[in-house]
């Protein structure tokens, strides 16, 4: 055999040592408990045929064997066509510490070629030993391209979208990554923290499971996550057609069979009476559920919708349903999807504290707090048109929360109003806020066709900018 046959023979010995193939045991396990393998999450993802392995191979021995890369895959291929950096770990391979510098290669590469980025971070952190110490091998992974492995992902918020997937354990490194993501999905009995259960044991001296110490049941309700979906079929179905809306317009979408709106709708019928058919997709469903956030495609076209949620605290807009506004604001900016905005809200709230620690929670009371501004300041960049329809009440600032300003940059490209809207008294020592300033008052089955119309109007922007807008805030 020359040296090249027996090279090429070491390299297959080394690639099969990686392969599910090559760990029945392992591959049976992981089945058993309903997840997948590393490259079956791959597989499941991308387009078949279409994935290119990045780093398969770690390095070399003294000897010239090749080792092959543990830990984790790192791949490029399309979803739908689009190209996108996709990487998974491998909790069951010593936590899934793996690739780190290959990973900034490819953030690089993401920026560069504008390509969205997939990641699966069930993991434990960083490996305190690296896993080839004192054994003399020659790396082939050393650090290539412009970014580390955790200062890439926050060059690429705002530039490419970004999606995190997390099943299981994601502590240190792992859970940075998920939270630097603009879109985190997770499952039932995963974790994301800082610090895992050995950190807290060492330091406070209780033993907690991953999921009672950072589950993804409390950051679902806490907002620190998009979405929970039931496993990671769910997730990867969710981050491709969280991708969808951001390639470009389908064909001409469908409405839904006609809503019946004469009698107060709740605000599912009357977004299902705008945007098309089975297009909507909820953002955050169960943080601050007085206020809807999700995406949709109107006649096509990728769109972003708020809603005041009349069914919970009556549509008002709380501290967290303020936050949950200037991030879905900067998320539909960044990546050029116009906004509905359907308003129907008393007005603002805030909770007042406790007097004491064990006092019950006090009622929500009307007013306004810094939290509330922050949708007004994200409204104030925002370059996309946005149509507005009051549905209802507007009571106060909370009008201007889901529009923008009216003295301002941020004024809705036109603002409806149906038949049976609350008119507000004009109050003579206020010239910010007009809640009686309606370009027209339309019937509710008109609402649609304005906005369809309207949106055929509007120049269709670039999600190819030169340069990035602004950033999203990641929490």
């Amino acid at each position: 055999m020359s040296d090249l046959q027996d090279a090429a023979h070491q390299l297959s010995e080394a690639r099969k040592r990686i392969s599910d193939a090559a760990r029945p045991d392992i591959v049976r396990r992981i089945k058993d408990s309903g997840q997948m393998t590393a490259r079956q999450r791959i597989a499941a993802l991308l387009d078949p045929g279409s994935e290119v392995e990045f780093g398969s191979i770690a390095a070399a021995t003294t000897q010239g064997e090749w080792v092959p890369e543990p830990g984790g895959v790192d791949f490029v291929g399309t979803i739908a066509g689009q190209p996108v950096i996709a990487s998974s770990t491998d909790y069951t391979d010593h936590g899934g510490g793996y690739g780190a510098g290959r990973l900034g290669r490819l953030f690089a590469t993401a920026y560069e070629h504008r390509w969205p980025v997939i990641l699966f971070v069930d993991g434990g952190g960083s490996r305190a030993q690296h896993p080839r110490t004192g054994m003399g091998h020659i790396e082939t992974s050393g650090v290539i391209g412009r970014f580390s492995f955790l200062d890439g992902l926050p060059e690429l918020n705002g530039w490419v979208p970004t999606i995190s997937i997390v099943s299981g354990p994601a502590f240190a490194g792992h859970a940075s990554l998920a939270g630097m993501s603009d879109f985190l999905i997770s499952t039932p009995g995963s974790s994301i923290g800082m610090g895992g259960p050995p950190m807290v044991e060492a330091a406070l001296g209780h033993r907690l499971t991953p999921n009672e110490l950072a589950g993804a049941e409390m950051h679902d309700l806490g907002g620190g996550i998009d979405l929970l979906v039931a496993d990671e079929a769910e997730a990867i179905d969710a981050a491709k057609r969280y991708l969808d809306f951001y390639s470009q317009p389908s064909i001409t979408g469908q409405a839904a069979e006609q809503t019946d709106l004469s009698n107060p709708p709740q605000v599912a019928e009357i977004i299902r009476s705008i945007v098309d058919e089975d297009s909507q997709f909820e953002l955050r469903p169960n943080f601050a559920p007085s206020l809807v956030t999700l995406l949709a495609r109107v006649n096509g076209h990728s769109v972003g919708v708020l809603a005041n949620n009349r069914g919970v605290e009556e549509g008002a807009i709380t501290q967290n349903a303020a936050t949950k506004i200037s991030r879905f604001v900067e998320l539909c900016n960044t990546y050029e999807y116009p906004i509905i905005s359907l308003i129907d809200t008393p007005g603002c709230t805030v909770q007042p504290r406790r007097k004491k620690q064990q006092d019950p929670a006090p009622e929500s009371i009307a007013g306004l707090n810094r939290w509330h501004t922050r949708a007004l300041l994200a409204h104030q960049q925002r370059t996309v048109p946005l149509i507005a329809i009051q549905t209802g009440r507007s009571g106060g600032l909370a009008g201007s929360l889901m529009t923008g300003a009216s003295t301002t940059r941020g004024v809705p490209l036109m603002k409806l109003g149906w038949p049976d809207v609350e008119m507000g008294r004009r109050d003579g020592f206020c010239v910010i806020v007009d809640h009686n300033a309606f370009d027209d008052i339309i019937l509710p089955e008109e609402s649609r066709s304005r906005v369809v119309r309207l949106l055929n109007l509007v120049r269709q922007p670039s999600r190819q900018r030169d340069e990035k807008k602004h950033w999203i805030d990641l929490w």
